[in-house]
């Protein structure tokens, strides 16, 4: 299988970091071909621009839109993974999928409403959180965690396999803890 993991955190050193590593030993060896998009490393520009979007509405695409399409297009199967940051992605995820995800690329309007477009199998999305469980289900919050990107734009454009790992608390955890962590997603990439 051919999987693209998007990846969004800005310090290389971080504990996603070393979820990402883990991430891709399991896929490999599994045998899929991977590609990692790091959105901070590339210097990502997440903003669609006016003159961008003028040239989307011709029907054109902008190079550097298309090069990113192209990558996500390349891929069979999305893996996501990010730092929750007020209950959602940080902006320089949210801005690939407002600069990456176009109509008639990723979805379209017709007289029955929107059509997801992506042919993607499936894809799997996975958060770290810096608060624990319990805060999330105790105050209602836990489906603001997931659901702006496995519904909202996963969902929205197609994908019908969408599922999502949260691991919460992730500042308190202790070494043990951590790599039990590591280990499972090591495995989840196994089996993907």
């Amino acid at each position: 299988m051919k999987v693209l993991i998007v990846y969004a955190h800005p310090n290389p050193q971080s504990f996603n970091q070393f979820m990402l590593q883990s991430l891709l030993t399991g896929l490999q060896e599994a045998g899929h071909e991977v590609r990692v998009k790091d959105l901070y490393a590339e210097g990502f520009d997440p903003v669609l621009h006016a003159q961008e979007l003028e040239t989307l509405q011709t029907g054109a695409v902008p190079e550097r839109i298309q090069q990113e399409q192209d990558a996500l297009l390349w891929a069979d199967s999305l893996i996501f993974q990010y730092p929750l940051w007020w209950f959602d992605r940080p902006a320089i995820l949210k801005g690939w999928f407002d600069v990456v995800f176009t109509n008639q690329v990723a979805f379209s309007f017709n007289d029955q409403g929107v059509q997801g477009l992506l042919p993607h199998k499936k894809a799997l999305v996975m958060i770290t959180a810096g608060g624990s469980e319990g805060y999330f289900q105790d105050t209602g919050a836990m489906p603001l965690i997931h659901r702006p990107v496995t519904d909202g734009t996963l969902g929205f454009c197609g994908i019908v396999d969408v599922q999502h790992r949260i691991y919460f608390d992730v500042p308190n955890l202790n070494e043990q803890q951590r790599q039990a962590i590591l280990d499972e997603i090591t495995a989840i990439g196994r089996s993907f």
